[in-house]
């Protein structure tokens, strides 16, 4: 899915709104295990996602913690580091070959002027609360066997299969292990049923 069509999902968008857009967005490629944002660099970019995976991570004691994961199509920009033009706390990673549209911080300041542009990242914003609300209320409530049985559901199994084992163990809270020997019982379950 391109830039427009994502847009067009959560705003109508014209062509001279569109013209305007597309202009100030560049294309930029990572490569696999490539850093997108460093750990306590300023973020320079709000991104689009158009191919690829990525995850966002903490540095916490010399132990690397998975906060989420990103697929495309999709937005994403260390949000606090990125409006305030601050260090971020957090890094950036591609997990493979990863295509990018990115506009700088002063470029997207000009498309506030644009309405469709408005809705649409406010529209965006929400879209991503009602998911960090729901995600912090998964990780309260239910088992690190329980979350990785709904990422399969929500997620292709071969995208699962694309995160190294160490950093979705990472995201779940659990020691790569305890990920082995659940995914080594749903394997079993799975050819039960």
């Amino acid at each position: 899915m391109n830039l427009r069509k994502f847009i067009e999902k959560y705003s109508e968008i014209n062509d001279s709104d569109w013209e305007i857009i597309e202009e100030l967005f560049t294309e930029r490629v990572f490569a696999k295990n490539e850093t997108i944002l460093q750990e306590g660099s300023v973020c320079r970019y709000f991104y689009f996602l158009e191919s690829g995976l990525i995850r966002f991570y903490n540095n916490i004691d010399g132990n690397d913690i998975t906060k989420t994961f990103t697929i495309a199509p999709y937005c994403f920009t260390s949000k606090i580091s990125f409006r305030k033009q601050t260090a971020s706390i957090e890094g950036i990673q591609a997990l493979e070959r990863t295509v990018v549209r990115q506009i700088s911080a002063e470029n997207f300041k000009k498309l506030e002027s644009l309405n469709s542009w408005n809705i649409f990242i406010k529209r965006l914003l929400n879209e991503i609360q009602e998911f960090s609300e729901s995600f912090y209320l998964e990780i309260r409530t239910m088992t690190a066997q329980e979350r990785y049985m709904k990422i399969l559901e929500e997620y292709p199994e071969e995208l699962v299969c694309k995160i190294p084992l160490k950093h979705l163990s990472s995201f779940l809270g659990i020691a790569p292990q305890s990920l082995s020997r659940i995914r080594k019982n749903f394997t079993k379950n799975k050819k039960l049923t």
